[in-house]
């Protein structure tokens, strides 16, 4: 069984912005996939239907098997979403938000607080689990949303550009702990700006632009069929993705 499946996805807003065109997509299971493209490509709208944060115009999306706008609170316990901005209380302890958060999936407190405080261990958070989440560093922030999001262990955890602002000591850890969910049976869908790093950690991606998918696939086939060739003399060659996801996406 797939983890998502996207089938025929459409998303008008009411001004007439038409952000998903009919976009197909399927995660595989114990996946680790990246979802590329350019700011305003479609990611976000495609992530908020997924989550049922927003309403699709058509289209279905299935979340191991489940319909989630047939079954939406099935399908909602199923995920784990860590948004770009930081949106929890800065007054309220680190511990406390994990917790709470457990409380909305109606796990009990006896069962929450141990959770909370083992995966607050394992994201380097557990000294500062009593302190003011507003004083913990960018970098913190960033893990203790991602603790808040796998609370109630999601089979499939989104993450939205999770490492924006972290610095490379930190993202190198958070990747191995991220590493170490898939290890699990946890399935990852990625999207971010750093492209080198989804060209390591990631088995697929797919990259939308304008609302269409315009590349799908393993890593290593999407590399190969956008191969960009040898690069001329003095000119910049970045990695490989880099360079396909600029050929794909830049205006001709």
């Amino acid at each position: 069984m797939n983890a998502l499946e996207i089938t025929n996805l459409v998303k008008t807003y009411a001004s007439g912005t038409k952000a998903l065109k009919s976009v197909s997509l399927t995660v595989p299971q114990g996946d680790f996939f990246a979802l590329l493209g350019p700011n305003g490509a479609g990611k976000t709208t495609m992530i908020g239907v997924t989550a049922g944060l927003v309403n699709k115009t058509s289209g279905t999306v299935k979340i191991f098997g489940i319909d989630n706008s047939i079954e939406p609170e099935r399908s909602r316990t199923m995920i784990g979403l860590v948004p770009q901005e930081i949106n929890f209380n800065p007054f309220e302890k680190p511990l406390d938000t994990v917790v709470n958060q457990a409380g909305y999936y109606g796990i009990p407190r006896h069962i929450a607080i141990p959770r909370a405080e083992q995966i607050l261990r394992d994201l380097g958070l557990y000294e500062k689990r009593l302190g003011r989440s507003m004083d913990l560093s960018g970098g913190m922030k960033r893990r203790l949303m991602i603790a808040r999001g796998i609370i109630h262990e999601p089979k499939l955890l989104i993450l939205d550009e999770p490492t924006a602002g972290v610095d490379v000591e930190l993202r190198r850890s958070m990747w191995n702990y991220l590493k170490t969910l898939t290890t699990k049976g946890v399935t990852i869908l990625l999207t971010t700006h750093y492209l080198e790093e989804a060209e390591q950690l990631c088995k697929h991606v797919a990259i939308i632009n304008k609302g269409e998918i315009v590349a799908n696939g393993t890593m290593e086939e999407v590399l190969q069929a956008h191969d960009t060739g040898p690069v001329e003399e003095g000119k910049y060659r970045g990695g490989r993705l880099e360079e396909v996801f600029l050929k794909l996406t830049q205006e001709k």
